[in-house]
Formats: C-alpha cells, sequence, structure tokens
C-alpha cells in the first residue's frame, strides 16, 4: 500500500491526484488520505505551518498501518523532513520527485507555480535537493491552488506561462509546480516544445520502485 497524503483539507484535489497515481502505475495499490484539519490550499509558509501538525499525524497513522511508501502530496515538500523521521518506510515530496525527474529528462528546467507566495519555497527547496545548478526559473502564473479547478481561464494562465519558459528560459523540461496542476498536461499538447514534468506522477513512479 502507497498512501498519498493530501496536506490541504480539499478532498476533490486528493481524488484527482489519487486518480494520476493509480493510471501512472496501474499495477500498484494507492490510497488517497485528505487532511481534514488541514487549510483549503497551501500556498506560502504559513499554510505550510498550520498544515504540518494534521500531516504528521496522518503521516504517523499511515506508517503504523503498514505502507510501503508515503507521498506528500503538496508541492511545497511540507514537513517533509519531519515526516520521514516518523515514518518506517520511505516518505517522498511531489516537489522533490518532480525536480529530480526533470533534472534527469532535461539539462536545464523551470518550474511553473501558481502564486509569487510560493516561489521563495520551491527555490529554497530546488537548492536544498543540490538542483539549483539546473534551474532556469520559478514562475508564478498567478492562479490561486484553487482557481485551477474552478475558474475557466486557469489552465490557459498556466499555459502562457509554462509557453514563455519554453521560449525564455532556455530550458528543455517545465516541471508543473502544483498538485493541482496533474490536468495541465493534456492541455499542453502541440503547444510547447518542453517536456512537462508533472510531480503526483514522477512520485508515484518513485514509489512504486521503492
Amino acid at each position: 500500500m502507497i498512501v498519498l497524503i493530501n496536506p490541504n483539507s480539499t478532498v476533490s484535489m486528493t481524488e484527482a491526484m489519487l486518480r494520476t497515481a493509480r493510471e501512472t502505475v496501474p499495477t500498484a495499490a494507492f490510497e488517497g488520505w485528505t487532511s481534514h484539519d488541514g487549510p483549503p490550499a497551501i500556498q506560502g509558509r504559513e499554510d505550510g505551518e498550520v498544515a504540518t501538525p494534521p500531516l504528521l499525524d496522518l503521516v504517523a497513522r499511515a506508517s503504523d498501518a503498514g505502507a510501503c511508501a508515503i507521498i506528500i502530496a503538496c508541492f511545497d515538500d511540507t514537513a517533509l523532513a519531519q515526516a520521514r523521521k516518523l515514518a518506517a518506510c520511505p516518505v517522498i515530496g511531489i516537489g522533490q520527485a518532480a525536480y529530480h525527474m526533470a533534472a534527469m529528462a532535461a539539462e536545464r528546467f523551470s518550474v511553473v507555480t501558481t502564486l509569487p507566495v510560493s516561489v521563495p519555497i520551491l527555490e529554497e527547496n530546488i537548492f536544498a535537493y543540490g538542483l539549483g545548478g539546473q534551474l532556469g526559473r520559478v514562475r508564478a502564473s498567478n492562479v490561486p491552488v484553487l482557481h485551477l479547478e474552478a475558474a475557466a481561464d486557469a489552465t490557459e494562465r498556466v499555459l502562457a506561462e509554462i509557453i514563455a519558459a519554453d521560449r525564455e528560459d532556455g530550458v528543455r523540461a517545465v516541471v508543473l509546480g502544483c498538485g493541482g496542476m496533474v490536468d495541465i498536461a493534456r492541455h499542453a499538447k502541440g503547444r510547447t516544445r518542453a517536456r512537462l514534468i508533472d510531480g503526483v506522477r514522477a512520485a508515484a513512479l518513485i514509489a512504486s520502485g521503492l
């Protein structure tokens, strides 16, 4: 059993990420857990701090239940280091998984995320993982997390930023910098030369391999 934990309380996002993980690795047994005591979305450091205690409770429960791997399904890799100390199994953040896959897929990569408040956290994580030398730029699409599902123009605004990264950043891969962007790649066919890397798919592949 691989447990995918959404640190925010939006169930529809958990369901979309769980569906994506199952489609990516149909032979693996995934469960999707929602942190109902977390904030509706994690946008910036303060939201991550609020999300941490209930998230760690779920990590401990998943470990005690015999999970063979746990996926932290927030692109900020919320409380990832703390979760790894708690769990008896590998714990994978979708951000870290995506960055490493992008680093293997291309010499340089950029990231397209939601709001500017998320940019410093993602940059810090990328450098902490030792991949700063391959980073083009972390770009904000100015689309709030919850608007990815609800706003009619959200996909186009994210795609516009992906296309700009392809044209301006000198990169061959673009990381989709939010767990709520799992459906973006299918809308991008023929519109960018860059390889798009989704963190949920990357984490599902790595978790099943481990």
